[in-house]
């Protein structure tokens, strides 16, 4: 008798599952997860070669999003889709002087970014609405409570409650330190660095509290985001490019673990996208319905 195809998927499911499970050390609530001073230091080189490449784009007189800076037929597609409405997600990696992958031992650096047009608004709204959240619109669905610890003329310091939903649900409290920069009256861009990162257990009951660093389980230790904001015909393009750092995995589990990884990293960027959309779309119809009509 030959096996039932569906049957034979869904145990190849269950067993990739169970085997992130216990690889990410999901089945051990105890088990905890050391940042090495070398994972940190392979981390440190990434981010500063991401940044050279981005202080990079952002002078040059050649464009201003990523896809800008590629072949040209794959900046065109881009466009065209984004103007269509979609959410254009990929994956990136940055590589030293000589091309070559930068090794991160005991740890993985996640590098995505995504593309969206937010219709019918101006550049300068976005960012004041960045700056200055409305509290009227619910945050996305990943993001449990927000809070303005300090703002500044070009900066920003926010706490964030984080959720991750994913074979098994991991909360985070965390703070951001967020500076803003326009280039030009169209064009503006913001960097965003987790100053604070801590993992809870307990969630949502009287005894929700935050893990002791070194003993949390290591699905984020590090957490950057890079935003550009520009303004074209119909709205505004945003672009975000972010890194994180978490734990590692053995190599012999890749094949498994990873396409399970990048799926959930690619859609928490098409869903902070969309929800970033969303909201600022709502607010912007909030705003205009509560404006005096002209003579009144």
């Amino acid at each position: 008798m030959k096996p039932n195809p569906l049957i034979k998927s869904r145990l190849t499911r269950a067993t990739m599952i169970l085997a992130t499970v216990s690889v990410l050390g999901l089945d051990s609530p105890v088990q905890g997860a050391e940042l090495k001073p070398e994972t940190l230091l392979a981390w440190d080189r990434y981010v500063r070669l991401t940044e050279d490449r981005i202080g990079n784009e952002l002078a040059s007189e050649k464009g201003f999003f990523i896809h800008e800076f590629g072949r040209l037929n794959e900046a065109r597609a881009t466009w065209q889709r984004v103007r269509s409405g979609q959410v254009m997600v990929s994956r990136m990696e940055t590589e030293d002087p000589r091309g070559r992958a930068i090794k991160v031992p005991g740890g993985m650096i996640h590098h995505w970014r995504g593309t969206i047009l937010i219709p019918s608004v101006r550049v300068e709204q976005v960012i004041h609405r960045l700056r200055y959240p409305d509290l009227r619109v619910p945050p996305q669905k990943d993001v449990l409570e927000t809070r303005i610890l300090e703002r500044d003329q070009d900066s920003l310091r926010i706490f964030l409650k984080l959720v991750r939903k994913k074979i098994v649900t991991v909360a985070y409290n965390t703070e951001h330190l967020v500076r803003y920069r326009w280039h030009g009256p169209l064009r503006a861009s913001s960097r965003s660095i987790a100053t604070r990162i801590a993992e809870l257990e307990k969630l949502h009951t009287p005894q929700e509290r935050e893990k002791i660093p070194g003993l949390d389980r290591g699905f984020l230790w590090r957490l950057n985001s890079y935003w550009r904001y520009q303004q074209v015909e119909g709205g505004v393009v945003v672009e975000c490019e972010s890194l994180s750092l978490s734990r590692g995995y053995p190599v012999i589990f890749k094949p498994i673990v990873a396409p399970i990884v990048r799926a959930i990293a690619r859609r928490s960027m098409k869903r902070t996208l969309a929800s970033l959309r969303h909201r600022l779309l709502i607010s912007n119809l909030q705003r205009e319905t509560l404006q005096p009509a002209p003579g009144s």
